[in-house]
Order: C-alpha cells, then sequence, then structure tokens
C-alpha cells in the first residue's frame, strides 16, 4: 500500500491525464448513446444527468466555466446549491493537492519540465515566505501563477496538512464565489445568452478577436507549458 502511495504521488502529473482522458471518453460514448435527439438536448441531457460528476472533473482542472455551468443548474433545479459548491470546492481541492504533490515527490521532473519558469517559482517562494498562508488562500485567483504556486510550495518544507485544510477552505469559497452569483442572476444570464444566440452573426466575429488576443497572450507568456 505505501508503495502504491509514493507512486501515485510521483506519477500524479500522469494519473490526472489518464483519469481525464478517460472521463472525456466516458462523455463522448456517453453522449452518442444518450435517449433524446439533436447536439443541444443531448448535451443538456448529460449535464442533468452528470452534472455533479462533470462539474468535480471540471473543477479539478479549475475551470471557471465548470461553475458557471453549476451555477446555471442551480438556478433551474437541476442542481441543488450547497451539494455543488460542496463538489466544486472537493474538485478544486484535489486539483491543487495533486499539484503540490507533483512539487513534494518529483523534483526532477519539475527541474526539467518547468525549467524556463524559475522567475516565477522564484517570486511564489518570495511571496510565500512574505505572506504565508496568504498566498496559499488566493492562489487560484492569480492569473498564470495557479499552477506555480501550488509546485512551488510543494517544493519546499511548507506543512503538507496545513497546506491540504487551508487548500479546502479557499476551493469552497472559490466554489461559492462564483457559484452563488451564477445561480442568483441566473434568469439574466440566460436571457443574455438568448440574446447573444439570436444575433450570433454579430458576436461570433467579436469572440473570434477576442479567442485570438487571448491565444497570443498564452503563448507570448508561455502558460500553456504549464499543464502539459
Amino acid at each position: 500500500m505505501k508503495n502504491l502511495l509514493i507512486w501515485l504521488q510521483a506519477n500524479s502529473g500522469k494519473v490526472l491525464f489518464v483519469v481525464v482522458a478517460i472521463f472525456i471518453a466516458f462523455l463522448i460514448y456517453t453522449l452518442n448513446n444518450v435517449p433524446v435527439n439533436g447536439f443541444e438536448n443531448k448535451l443538456l441531457y448529460l449535464l442533468k444527468k452528470y452534472g455533479y460528476v462533470i462539474l468535480f472533473v471540471w473543477s479539478i482542472l479549475e475551470g471557471e466555466m465548470g461553475l458557471v455551468m453549476g451555477g446555471l443548474l442551480c438556478h433551474s433545479g437541476d442542481m441543488n446549491l450547497v451539494l455543488a459548491i460542496f463538489i466544486a470546492g472537493l474538485g478544486g481541492f484535489v486539483g491543487d493537492q495533486i499539484y503540490f504533490y507533483t512539487g513534494r515527490y518529483n523534483k526532477e521532473y519539475i527541474s526539467k519540465k518547468f525549467a524556463h519558469h524559475n522567475r516565477k517559482f522564484a517570486l511564489a517562494s518570495l511571496m510565500l515566505r512574505k505572506y504565508g498562508m496568504g498566498i496559499v488562500f488566493m492562489q487560484r485567483y492569480m492569473y498564470g501563477m495557479r499552477t506555480i504556486i501550488p509546485i512551488a510550495i510543494g517544493l519546499t518544507r511548507y506543512s503538507s496538512k496545513k497546506f491540504a485544510i487551508i487548500n479546502l477552505i479557499s476551493a469552497w469559497c472559490w466554489a461559492a464565489l462564483t457559484i452563488v452569483p451564477v445561480w442568483y442572476f441566473g434568469k439574466e444570464i440566460i436571457d443574455l445568452f438568448h440574446r447573444l444566440l439570436a444575433n450570433w452573426y454579430y458576436v461570433l466575429p467579436i469572440v473570434f478577436i477576442i479567442l485570438f488576443f487571448i491565444y497570443r497572450k498564452i503563448k507570448k507568456s508561455k502558460i500553456y507549458k504549464d499543464t502539459i
């Protein structure tokens, strides 16, 4: 059992990749076999039936869009608000724990894979020394550092138990701060989506322009390498 735990800790990144790949394959298979017609109806059926599972996995990957989905399903009554926050926070917690233990038990992999992020690691270490547990709580709100900080903390002697406790509280706050407003303003958000869909020919060029600039920014900063 101990050897299995050591192996899982040392290969946490690969395990996460395999789990996500299996989950995506499962979603595709299920989407093709749901008892309704039309892609939109199939997607809604899937979200309603497996919404909590999707929300959990999506939150592991720290995607706010998953929380928005959860908030809208809570608004429509297909999800329980408290349970959605609990599960989304748990997913966010698991994701950061994976990054933390990757840094703690796979230092050689980190030194090779993230060699081009030495400045970010130095900044993360500096913030940890300066702000202590505050940076553990706030790291998931820091774009461009959300992966680096838990890994950098794992590389230090910071208490794994203390990190886990703060990380769990932070993850639940993160989930609540996104899901609750979407749940509360669900009608307004859905109406906005309908307006956008009704005028998609005006919105689509703007979306492509925004995505292009986001892509350029991500490529320039090489943030995409953090998740490879």
